[in-house]
């Protein structure tokens, strides 16, 4: 069997892992729900995964990164994710991605991190803000797009103000006692959090290249709607928007063997 080269990304919400060959071609990819023991799953997962394959190098990425002593250096986000989606999409220019606790704006200039606003300070414009919107319309958070489709489509999305996600919590419950049908809330929510992100990105003339747009949050079709309609461009999301950093590290593990 081929070596591997392998790229963990643990997240705060999930770890990803991917493995690319010789070649650059992923040949495995896995994910588990983070824990409190992040060192932990990511080891579960490495070996879950990989198995008795020859790995050459693996490199983490993440939050808890520094924590995988068993990876044989750590890479920061940035670098990770925008390796990934220049191999996707080598004509990309910038990166909006949107994970459970933070979200990135990275420019790329020729597949490289040119300059990059990353939050992580506020939920409101990340993926708990789906979260809480779950728990306040008592649904299971895999079925918010639901809430959306299965009304009518031009059933306008309220205006949510608030900047601070706790604040943005109680209008919603407002919302909901006043009556005011889930889908115009949830599109409400799917608007606030792209307004916040799309800010990130400071004056939109600038981005004229193609922007790619990843994080586990990209899983959720109702935001891909509000992002580009708030930026008034088209999108390109990966077939796993949430393996882009795992992907840069593998890549960058295999380019460490060059």
């Amino acid at each position: 069997m081929d070596k591997l080269y392998v790229g963990i990304d643990a997240g705060s919400r999930a770890t990803k892992l991917v493995a690319v060959d010789a070649e650059g071609r992923v040949v495995r990819h896995a994910v588990a729900d983070q824990s409190v023991r992040p060192a932990d799953t990511a080891k579960e997962l490495f070996d879950a995964t990989c198995g008795t394959a020859t790995v050459a190098r693996c490199i983490a990425t993440g939050y808890a990164r520094n924590l995988l002593t068993f990876a044989d250096r750590a890479v920061t986000e940035i670098t990770c994710h925008a390796k990934g989606c220049a191999s996707l999409c080598p004509t990309a220019e910038a990166v909006f991605e949107i994970g459970g606790q933070d979200s990135k704006f990275i420019r790329l200039r020729q597949g490289r991190v040119h300059d990059f606003v990353m939050n992580d300070r506020c939920a409101a414009g990340t993926g708990r803000f789906l979260e809480v919107a779950a728990v306040r319309l008592g649904v299971p958070l895999t079925a918010l797009q639901d809430i959306c489709e299965d009304a009518i489509r031009e059933t306008p999305p309220v205006t949510i103000s608030s900047m601070c996600v706790v604040f943005a919590e109680t209008e919603v419950i407002g919302l909901l006692a006043a009556g005011t049908p889930p889908p115009a809330i949830m599109r409400g929510v799917y608007r606030a959090i792209a307004t916040r992100v799309v800010a990130m990105a400071g004056d939109r003339k600038l981005l004229r290249g193609d922007i790619i747009f990843t994080g586990g949050v990209a899983q959720v079709r109702g935001m891909r709607d509000a992002l580009e309609q708030v930026l008034a461009r088209p999108l390109l999301i990966p077939d796993l928007p949430q393996y882009t950093g795992a992907l840069g590290a593998a890549l960058l593990a295999r380019d460490d063997c060059a």
